[in-house]
């Protein structure tokens, strides 16, 4: 009888501890991986639309398994602040450009170099190549991983006090650009003083005269309101841009392979999306930009400034001897 009892209770031991395994692990798999994704652009810009449409594209293809937090307006902090995150491993994603990325794999900065392809088209190109394959494998290995890479920032122009149609005209002028080496050198061989500066700083700079002006895309120049103390926009089309999202190797590769790649290809279809986006947007933000009492600068001397710029590429030793030919060649 008293055995019985004894083996009675063990059954009910196991049975109980059984029970709270299988709970827990439903509990476990039902908690949805959270990733959270950071960029400087202002809510309603076609960037955080874009980023809304990759949001709604995991979540509906995880059927709610992984959550997306979007934190716009720079709330994640800078881009190196985000990066030095994803190098211990966080859960974040953060825009960034190659240039940034030279800090990690130098040849890669050449990718966002002044006037280097002529059409996005011919980038897209070299995506596709060894070369670029090889940079993102070195990438990897640093702790960093390109998650998405087919989103078009849109073409760079300049934003200002006055008119920049040939680089003598943007002597003693400080623009705003991004930190980093490349923009830096970039700016400077247009003629400006390089002014680096977060992009959530440059209205009040702009309107306080610490700068004249400064450089991006129409869609992140008008909605920063940059229009409201700048009146001069000179259609340079410096820069065919590209943005990556970057994430941590560490965490994706923590994921199951399933929800990795889904992560991906949501985000390579988001970018399509911004793609739409920002072709249906130029137009309207063009006239828009009339409408506020800024002067459209059509007539630059694109050439001169080309001319210009290319002496950034003798600057760069860390560059692979011959890297811009090389780049050359590959689109021819």
């Amino acid at each position: 009888m008293r055995k019985r009892l004894v083996i009675g209770l063990l059954l009910v031991a196991v049975f109980v501890s059984v029970a709270h395994f299988l709970v827990t692990d439903r509990l476990s798999a039902a908690k949805p991986v959270v990733v959270n994704i950071g960029y400087e652009n202002n809510p309603g810009e076609p960037l955080d639309l874009a980023c809304k449409e990759w949001q709604r594209l995991v979540e509906e293809r995880s059927n709610g398994t992984i959550k997306i937090q979007l934190f716009p307006s720079s709330q994640l902090g800078t881009k190196k602040d985000a990066t030095e995150q994803m190098l211990m491993g966080a859960n974040v994603v953060h825009i960034t450009d190659p240039s940034f990325l030279m800090d990690y794999v130098p040849d890669m900065g050449i990718l966002s170099a002044p006037y280097i392809v002529e059409t996005y088209d011919q980038l897209f190109e070299l995506f596709e190549t060894d070369w670029y394959k090889g940079l993102k494998k070195e990438l990897e290995a640093k702790g960093l991983t390109i998650v998405a890479d087919n989103w078009i920032y849109g073409d760079r122009h300049l934003l200002a006090t006055r008119p920049a149609r040939k680089p003598e005209d943007l002597k003693g002028l400080k623009i705003r650009i991004p930190n980093n080496r490349l923009s830096i050198e970039m700016m400077e061989a247009m003629g400006a003083t390089a002014t680096p500066m977060p992009l959530g700083e440059v209205y009040p700079a702009l309107a306080q005269g610490v700068i004249g002006g400064a450089e991006n895309p129409l869609s992140v120049l008008y909605g920063a309101k940059l229009q409201e103390e700048a009146k001069y926009l000179s259609l340079t089309e410096h820069q065919k841009m590209v943005i990556f999202w970057l994430g941590s190797a560490q965490f994706f590769n923590s994921l199951p392979k399933e929800q990795a790649d889904l992560i991906r290809k949501a985000g390579m279809d988001a970018g399509l999306a911004m793609k739409e986006i920002n072709e249906k947007n130029d137009q309207k933000l063009m006239e828009n930009f009339k409408k506020e009492g800024v002067q459209i600068i059509t007539d630059v001397d694109k050439e001169a400034f080309r001319e210009n710029c290319k002496a950034i590429y003798d600057k760069f030793p860390q560059w692979s001897e011959g890297l811009y030919d090389k780049i050359q060649n590959l689109i021819k």
